[in-house]
């Protein structure tokens, strides 16, 4: 390589890095965002570690789904307040740096992931005679449950409004979900205005790779008119 080419090359990187740092806000913002999976609620379906692609694009043009896995925002401080320290090292501020673009999670920006089981307009029971969680009449088996669980340890009767939806971990023993804010001012429910988008895939580590799909029974799921 001559000099000159050289010489090109040196100033055509910083715009290639900027125009990629730019176009990873973009996917950030409209298309993918990453997500890493730091508790068990939600096991056997990911597990502690697994880091999840969550399509933000198609909730633009389609509803949430019954069934479907979900990313949203702390609705309700169901959390409590992060607890995030400065760090002011090189690595720390590249990490604030990946962070920002989207490559890494924001821990400031409190996530939670779990699956709908009651979107808007739905009657949401737990339990009926068997033991099953019923929607709208409808008795729903869900084989995704952690094993040895329970559909629910504690009974409900819920209504979910139109604009929310009524969400539930997979590992129900170990979930902190909508069953457990039904005091708060949302009584529990999720709006959709704090859904990120679907859990579409895991893509990390490379041995738990898989698709997300929604429980079958809950597609069959009635609508209530």
């Amino acid at each position: 390589m001559s000099p000159r080419s050289k010489g090109t090359s040196l100033r055509e990187f910083p715009l290639l890095l900027i125009s990629a740092l730019i176009l990873s806000m973009i996917v950030k913002t409209f298309l993918v965002q990453f997500f890493y999976i730091p508790s068990g609620s939600m096991e056997n379906t990911l597990k502690v570690g697994d880091r999840i692609a969550v399509n933000k694009f198609a909730t633009f043009f389609s509803d949430i789904k019954r069934g479907e896995v979900v990313v949203f925002k702390d609705p309700n401080n169901w959390l409590g307040e992060a607890q995030v320290t400065k760090d002011g090292s090189p690595l720390g501020k590249i990490k604030s740096g990946l962070e920002w673009v989207g490559v890494l999670p924001d821990p400031a920006k409190q996530y939670l992931i779990k699956r709908t089981i009651g979107v808007g307009g739905d009657h949401v029971v737990c339990c009926d005679k068997s033991g099953y969680l019923q929607v709208n009449g409808l008795s729903i088996k869900e084989p995704y449950i952690y094993s040895g669980n329970k559909p629910s340890d504690s009974n409900f009767d819920v209504t979910v409004p139109k604009g929310f939806i009524w969400v539930m971990g997979d590992h129900r023993g170990a979930s902190a979900d909508s069953r457990f804010h039904t005091q708060d001012s949302n009584h529990g429910m999720v709006p959709l205005k704090d859904v990120v988008g679907r859990a579409e895939f895991v893509i990390w580590p490379f041995n738990h790779w898989a698709f997300l799909p929604a429980g079958n029974d809950l597609t069959k799921v009635p609508t209530k008119k």
